[in-house]
């Protein structure tokens, strides 16, 4: 019998204020990734919408609220599974409205960044992908 791959889903935000900076947070310790910066987000939980799930993740994981209809749609980024695991496929919606200040509710760090300086950052690998989608959007 041939095994049929799946994917995890995953949401990004790719959150801006009034000044074109970028709001990204590092992955907490003890999770892969650990200390490198990225887009905030999480997994798709069973019955949610990706925008749903990403609404969820930004609340728990920073204090802000979002609005689904708020949310466009930026990028997609995918890792395809090696031997046993699951294929990640990151989907990267952006957005400039939220309400709330942000906070680090997971005991993460986050900061503002221009384009530039997310670029010099330390990120995992589809983080990169992101940014580089979110990127060529604004700049056209």
């Amino acid at each position: 019998m041939k095994k049929i791959p799946t994917s995890l889903p995953v949401v990004a935000a790719a959150i801006t204020d009034g000044e074109g900076r970028l709001l990204l947070h590092r992955r907490p310790v003890g999770k892969a990734h650990a200390g490198l910066w990225e887009f905030p987000g999480g997994k798709v939980e069973t019955n949610e919408t990706p925008r749903c799930a990403l609404v969820r993740e930004i609340a728990e994981e920073l204090g802000l609220t979002l609005q689904e209809r708020d949310l466009s749609p930026a990028g997609i980024a995918q890792c395809e599974a090696r031997g046993e695991d699951t294929d990640i496929v990151i989907l990267l919606y952006t957005t400039s409205r939220w309400t709330g200040e942000p906070q680090a509710l997971e005991g993460n760090e986050w900061g503002w960044f221009t384009a530039i300086q997310a670029r010099a950052l330390d990120k995992p690998p589809l983080d990169i992908q992101l940014l580089d989608a979110w990127a060529y959007l604004k700049d056209v």
